[in-house]
């Protein structure tokens, strides 16, 4: 699905949907029953535009809007049926807490992929991979500051002594990759990690958040995580393996009025066009 939506859109972008009803346009504004409203409207102004949506399950949860986060993934289905549905939920147990969490993804909610924790091991992956034709992406080297006091510790005691997310990218590229569904985290705020990462993991899509608001160089992302050559008059190849670069507040709150959707997509058109910049 990353394959064909990359191609039909031309398109590395990926679009968070992080909805706050604090922050929507004025007549919605505050109101948490509109969230559906707001994020189907931001769906539909990008569509054509990304390689996948990423809604964030808290900000529906904290809202008591779960029923609403189905709606919106039915409406993705229906109206985008070409473009997945990562499911932004980090979620990290094992046994049956674990298939739980499955269900709940790819059943209740029907995305197409999850993110995972790893840190409990490979039980705590894979109840999700009994699920054909679903996807996992596994925290490596997270775009937030504090990732360091982990991700970034040598393990001694394995041979060659790699990083903790190094050894994380290489478990998913090798003996945990069972059935070619997994994927890997790394932030746009790394781009010399994103680099280490592609080299350890050759052939998994890297979701790579932290550009826009977090700061990540959406340049310097590209040139680190993506492997390809570009196609016919500007057209996007088939490359090694997708990268799906997301972009949240940037885009959902490029305006603040009526307009507030053809505000979005002005935003996503221009972050297309930044990130394809670095591919030729």
């Amino acid at each position: 699905m990353l394959h064909g939506a990359e191609r039909q859109n031309n398109s590395m972008l990926c679009v968070g949907l992080d909805p706050e009803p604090a922050r929507f346009p004025a007549k919605l504004r505050g109101d948490a029953s509109k969230i559906y409203d707001f994020c189907a409207a931001i769906v539909d102004a990008t569509a054509d535009l990304v390689i996948a949506f990423k809604p964030q399950i808290a900000y529906f949860a904290a809202h008591r809007a779960e029923d609403q986060l189905e709606r919106l993934i039915t409406h993705i289905r229906r109206n985008a049926p070409l473009v997945p549905v990562i499911l932004d939920a980090k979620r990290g147990d094992i046994g049956s807490t674990a298939e739980q969490y499955a269900l709940e993804a790819f059943e209740r909610y029907g995305a197409d992929a999850v993110t995972l924790s790893p840190f409990m091991g490979f039980d705590s992956i894979q109840p999700y991979l009994k699920y054909h034709g679903k996807g996992a992406f596994l925290l490596c080297r997270t775009s937030n500051p504090g990732g360091d006091d982990f991700q970034s510790q040598r393990l001694a005691s394995v041979v060659g002594a790699p990083l903790l997310y190094e050894f994380i990218a290489r478990l998913a590229q090798e003996q945990w990759n069972m059935n070619g569904q997994l994927g890997l985290v790394v932030g746009a705020t790394y781009p010399a990690e994103i680099e280490r990462v592609r080299a350890l993991a050759p052939t998994l899509p890297l979701l790579i958040p932290g550009i826009g608001a977090q700061g990540g160089d959406a340049l310097a992302t590209v040139r680190a995580g993506w492997r390809g050559t570009p196609g016919l008059n500007g057209e996007m190849s088939e490359t090694t393996a997708p990268i799906v670069v997301n972009s949240s507040r940037a885009i959902l709150y490029a305006g603040a009025t009526e307009d507030f959707a053809q505000a979005a997509r002005q935003e996503a058109i221009k972050t297309r066009a930044l990130l394809e910049t670095a591919r030729r």
